[in-house]
């Protein structure tokens, strides 16, 4: 989930914990973390809500930071066939547990025991061949390229390439950019084991 202008802001504070979002399906599960340009947040439920049913006194409306109903309504993006969602949330304190992970600049035996075995079930749950390796190399060596030449340099599609690189991340091996990607000290670490 993204946040825009002073949304991003209440949600930083913790004044915002609410959302109301326009979606096909929804895009977020009850009880996960999720890393957002305003914190991480967890998710308390999720609804689909009927917007033309929303009253003005609903403690959601000011827990969204909405003027009004109508405030509401008028500020949701997206196709107005789409369902509305009623995202309930709070942000998470503390570090990152992801970012202590990436941060680590040697790895034991073990670590490396279990970045192989992770690395190895992705490679071969994959419908286009073995692809961990490679895409780390291919981050390492061209980091800030934006998502779709890396993607095409390998000849594969966008959005595919960016799960998949999502999936490098968890595991702390990549940071995200505003533009790309570039490889983390524990993924430095793991391509200098394995024999760049």
């Amino acid at each position: 989930m993204l946040f825009a202008g002073s949304d991003k802001d209440g949600v930083e504070s913790g004044q915002i914990t609410v959302a109301y979002r326009r979606w096909a399906e929804p895009r977020v599960v009850e009880g996960r973390i999720y890393r957002t340009n305003a914190g991480r947040i967890e998710i308390d439920s999720i609804r689909q809500v009927n917007p033309e049913l929303i009253a003005d006194g609903d403690p959601d409306v000011a827990l969204a930071d909405r003027q009004n109903a109508k405030d509401v309504r008028r500020r949701l993006r997206g196709d107005d066939t789409l369902p509305t969602f009623l995202i309930r949330f709070h942000l998470v304190e503390g570090p990152d547990p992801r970012d202590e992970l990436a941060s680590q600049t040697s790895l034991t035996p073990e670590d490396l025991d279990d970045l192989r075995a992770r690395l190895s079930q992705f490679d071969e749950l994959s419908h286009h061949g073995p692809w961990t390796a490679e895409t780390l190399r291919l981050i390492q060596t061209t980091p800030a390229t934006r998502a779709a030449d890396l993607a095409a340099a390998v000849g594969r599609e966008t959005a595919p390439f960016k799960l998949d690189v999502r999936k490098l991340k968890n595991l702390g091996l990549t940071y995200s950019l505003e533009v790309g990607y570039r490889l983390s000290p524990r993924g430095a670490a793991y391509l200098d084991a394995i024999g760049n």
